[in-house]
Formats: C-alpha cells, structure tokens, sequence
C-alpha cells in the first residue's frame, strides 16, 4: 500500500514539475468549462459520444498496458489515443473547438518532450573520449554493450526503462554498461556507423564490444535497418544473449 501511495506521488509530481505532462494536464482539463457552454441541443448527443470515447480510451490503453513493457511508451501511446478522441467529440461540439485543439496539442508538441527515463541503473554514461579510453583499456570488463541514443528520438524516450533495468540484471565483471548521448554528441554517431538520416531512424542503436571489438548490434550496421519492433528487454536480452554471458560469468568463463 505505502508502495502504491509513494507511485501516485511520484506521477502527480511528475504531471506538476515537468512541462510536457502539465501542459497535456492542461489541455485537457481546459475540455470541461468549454464542455458546459455548449449549446443544450447538442448538450444530449454530446454525451452519448463522451461515453463512447471514454469507453473506447479505456479498452485501447488497457490493451497498450498489457503489449507495452515501459511507462514512457505507455503514456505517449495513451496521450495520442486521448487526443484524437478528445479532437473527435470537440468535432460534434463545435468544429472551431477541435481547431483549437489541434492547435494546442501542436504547440505542445514545438515547446516539450516526453521525459525519458532518468535512472541509469548500474550503467554508466559516457562521453565519446571516455568510451575510446574503456575501449582501448586492456584492464576494464571484457564485455561491453553501449547504448546510443537521443533524448529527441520517440524510439529513445518509449525504451529508455529497458537498458537501466537489464544493466542492473546483467552488470557484472564481465559485462559492462554504458550510454552516449549522440544529442549531445552527433559527430560521434559517423564513428560507429550509425545513421541519424530519417529522424534519427536508427536510434536507440546497441553495440556490444569484446575487448574493444565490435562483435554484434542492434539494429543491424545497413543505414535502413530500423528495428522494426519495439525494444524490449525481451528482445535485447536474446540478441545479444545476455543471459549466456551471464552464465560465463558464473562459471567463471
């Protein structure tokens, strides 16, 4: 109970301090003094489709929880849904109200980013001359997996839970973990072979070193190989068979 009690701080502290979820709040929450000024003609028909939407939100975000693995694409895939069933019944109101929520929703779209996910887990984050250093250092981890991302990639924002959470499962003296920010660091990007043409495509990218040698990523080298399905720890786990590793590393391989 004190668990869920702290949950529902959290995310009402989220929504309060970080402008992408309190102007979303917002938005909405300006839905219902528009509402009660509609006009009584409309005031029936208006009803039966705010019931219908409502019911049709809550089975497609109750289908999402079930097939999404992180909060972050929980919450995009929700907000999207809400807004196009909020345009649509604004639509039966009154069609300048659904303007000008297509406006809002635009605006908020220029001005804030979802927050990725802030914990780093048990990885750690790198600048591009620290990972040349730990790759050319003969004394760090024989393993490495690298994560390479943007924190203006949706891709990076809807999977950054998975890698803090696997490198706190897998993390140990033989296989480390670590994250560059190519926003931050984009010349980097050509080094590795990885393609930010396409709105950054081919991030969040994955590569996994054996004593300083690339031997495997995710998605593949070819500037067209976009992951075609959402990261998972599920997917990342068995591509790069962490759980091998894991058993070298307690058998002492």
């Amino acid at each position: 109970m004190e668990k869920k009690r702290e949950g529902v701080m959290e995310a009402m502290s989220r929504i309060v301090s970080d402008p992408y979820y309190f102007l979303h709040f917002m938005a909405f929450f300006s839905y219902l003094p528009i509402r009660s000024s509609a006009a009584p003609y409309t005031s029936h028909r208006l009803f039966d489709r705010e019931i219908q939407a409502f019911l049709a939100f809550l089975m497609f975000s109750a289908i999402k929880m079930v097939r999404e693995e992180t909060w972050e694409a929980f919450v995009a895939d929700s907000l999207l849904y809400a807004k196009i069933f909020l345009i649509a019944v604004s639509l039966i109101m009154d069609y300048r109200v659904a303007i000008w929520f297509s406006v809002i929703f635009s605006v908020i779209y220029l001005l804030a980013q979802q927050p990725a996910f802030s914990k780093l887990g048990t990885a750690k984050k790198l600048t591009p001359m620290q990972l040349e250093d730990l790759l050319s250092d003969g004394s760090t981890t024989k393993y490495w997996l690298i994560e390479f991302f943007a924190c203006s990639s949706s891709k990076c924002v809807r999977s950054s839970r998975c890698f803090p959470e696997l490198s706190i499962t897998y993390s140990n003296n033989l296989l480390s973990f670590g994250t560059v920010d190519l926003g931050l660091f984009p010349n980097t990007a050509a080094q590795f072979g990885i393609s930010l043409a396409g709105g950054m495509s081919q991030l969040p990218t994955y590569i996994l070193f054996e004593k300083g040698v690339e031997v495997s990523r995710f998605p593949d080298f070819y500037v067209d190989a976009a992951p075609s399905l959402p990261i998972t720890k599920k997917l990342l786990c068995q591509h790069f068979e962490l759980d091998r590793l894991l058993l070298d590393y307690i058998n002492g391989s």
